[in-house]
This record gives structure tokens, C-alpha cells and sequence, in this order.
């Protein structure tokens, strides 16, 4: 299968995917992903990146199409691919069509506005070892530090609160007019994320049909 998954910053659509390209046996590919490692590699698109990223607008058109072009031509894409975080854009959309990929399903996780900053804000990461938390659902024993390694726990660029806003204006004025784009096509499928994970997947499978 072919699927993209749309929904805001912090809608749980990369979890989700994850989750359906282990149970498919497809990989899934983050744009979020490789333009972070860009960035950490300090690489000439990673320095070009950070200076979007860091205040929560997109990152350009040509810079993304580029990277996703590159990876949807590996051989683990030869049965399906699942893509989280592209397209952002119509244009972006219509690009991928250019390409000739032909779509089975584009799932979109809808949630609210403000469920999303509680989550975004409460966001604590490892730089270390990349172990996850978050304040109030999954906070580390003492509050401030990695459980795993013991180092200082940090807060994301993107999961400051202004740009988290930010972030979400973006999603709702660039990114959102696709589910029109999709709706058209027969192809969108929509799923109200749950306060559980296993919810929001069991309604996810249900709607992809597997």
C-alpha cells in the first residue's frame, strides 16, 4: 500500500504511522526525521532548514520534494511506503503525483487545536540518548532529567510554545486545504485521534481496511 498521513504538529500522525508500517511490512518515511538530522549534521540543507524550522514555517518546496524523490526511489519502497509529514502543500501534493505515485489511502488524525499544545509544550527529549517524555503522561522520576542516562532534559526548538502556535497557523492555512485535495480524489480517510494510542490505531486500521 501507498498512504500518506496528514494532521497537525502533535496529532500523533507519525506514532500511527509507524505503527501501520510495522503491521504492513512497508517502511515510513519522516521528512521531520531526515530534515532534523540534517540539521544536527550541521550539512549545507540542514543549516538552510533550521532557519524555517527554528521559527515554525515550512521548510521550501524544492529543498523537500528533493530528499522525498531520493528516498521513494530506494528498493524498500518497492511494495509501499507510508509518508509522514509530506505532502505539506498542494503544490507539494501535485508534485508527488508528477512523480506518478499512485495512492491508496491518505489518512488524516484529527485533533484539537488545543489538546495538541498541551502535549507539544509538555514535550521533554534526551539529546543524549533520545528517550522521549512528556510532563503530565509520561514524566521522567525526578522531573527534569533522562531516567536511562541521567542527562539534563531538554525542550525542542518546535515544541516552544510561541512556536508551537505558530506551527499550528501554518498547518491550518498551508497544510490542512489538502484534505480537500485528497477528498476529491476518493482517497482521504478521516480518524479522530483518541487520548489512547491503541484507540487512535484501532480506528486508523479500521479505515485503512487491514
Amino acid at each position: 500500500m501507498k498512504i500518506i498521513f496528514l494532521g497537525a504538529p502533535g496529532a500523533g500522525k507519525g506514532t500511527q504511522a509507524e505503527i501501520v508500517s510495522r503491521r504492513l511490512g512497508i517502511p515510513s518515511i519522516s521528512t521531520g526525521a531526515i530534515i532534523r538530522e540534517a540539521i544536527k549534521s550541521g550539512t549545507p540543507m540542514g543549516i538552510q532548514a533550521k532557519e524555517y524550522s527554528s521559527k515554525g514555517q515550512l521548510v521550501p518546496d524544492d529543498v523537500v520534494i528533493g530528499i522525498i524523490k531520493e528516498r521513494l526511489s530506494a528498493p524498500d519502497c518497492k511494495n509501499g511506503f507510508i509518508l509522514d509529514g509530506f505532502p505539506r502543500t498542494v503544490p507539494q501534493a501535485a508534485a508527488l503525483g508528477e512523480m506518478g505515485v499512485e495512492l491508496d489511502a491518505v489518512v488524516s488524525i484529527e485533533v484539537p487545536d488545543e489538546v495538541i499544545i498541551e502535549r507539544m509544550t509538555g514535550r521533554r527529549v534526551c539529546d543524549k540518548c533520545g528517550a522521549t517524555y512528556h510532563l503530565t503522561s509520561i514524566p521522567p522520576k525526578d522531573g527534569k532529567n533522562c531516567d536511562k542516562c541521567g542527562t539534563p532534559l531538554s525542550v525542542r526548538a518546535d515544541d516552544q510554545p510561541d512556536v508551537v502556535k505558530q506551527r499550528l497557523r501554518v498547518y491550518h492555512e498551508t497544510t490542512e486545504p489538502l484534505k480537500d485535495f485528497y477528498a476529491s480524489t476518493g482517497k482521504l480517510k478521516l480518524v479522530e485521534g483518541q487520548d489512547k494510542v491503541e484507540d487512535t490505531t484501532a480506528l486508523t486500521l479500521a479505515a485503512l481496511g487491514v
